[in-house]
């Protein structure tokens, strides 16, 4: 009886997909782990990564590297980590239509690994900061811009002032110095 059971175990142990499961937020980054304990020359190595079975995410093929259609700019690989049998890959700036099963086909391996990636909006919280953030930022620059405009006004009026004070001395001091001076009657 033991031994039935232990045999449904192994069987149903080995039935299971095991599948890890990565969470993201709209426009940030996930890595998506891909590995092989066997280490292989760059020329031998040869992986798939694909999306809901049929999107090309991106493929290593003789040990190069390809991104094409969406992921184009948004994928990132770790070309010197292939030959230790590293061929995860970073995923950036993510979107809603990247929610899904991410699967990765070692041609060195029986199954594929897969990931499942579920995207998430960033939290209300982070909202609010962002939208405070931007807020005091305005604040900050309305201020700077009011006390640069006083600064101005008042340097243009110090001007005015100083120059009509010495344009006045000129004016009276030369009256004074050519001025005719009467003898006075003896």
């Amino acid at each position: 009886m033991i031994i039935g059971s232990l045999s449904f175990i192994c069987v149903f142990a080995v039935l299971i997909k095991v599948s890890l499961q990565v969470t993201g937020i709209i426009g940030g980054s996930v890595l998506l782990p891909c590995s092989l304990m066997e280490h292989l020359q760059l020329q031998d190595i040869t992986v798939f990564w694909r999306h809901n079975d049929s999107i090309i995410v991106f493929d290593i093929i003789n040990g190069n590297g390809s991104v094409a259609g969406q992921y184009k700019n948004r994928v990132e690989s770790f070309h010197k980590d292939y030959v230790n049998g590293n061929y995860s890959i970073k995923l950036n700036k993510l979107q809603h239509s990247d929610a899904g099963e991410f699967s990765c086909l070692i041609s060195h391996s029986d199954e594929p690994q897969t990931v499942q990636l579920i995207i998430e909006e960033s939290t209300s919280e982070e909202n609010q900061e962002a939208k405070a953030d931007n807020v005091e930022n305005w604040v900050v620059i309305v201020i700077v811009a009011v006390i640069a405009i006083a600064a101005t006004i008042a340097a243009i009026i110090s001007i005015a002032i100083i120059y009509k004070r010495k344009k006045s001395q000129t004016s009276s001091f030369s009256s004074v110095s050519t001025g005719d001076v009467e003898e006075p009657d003896k």
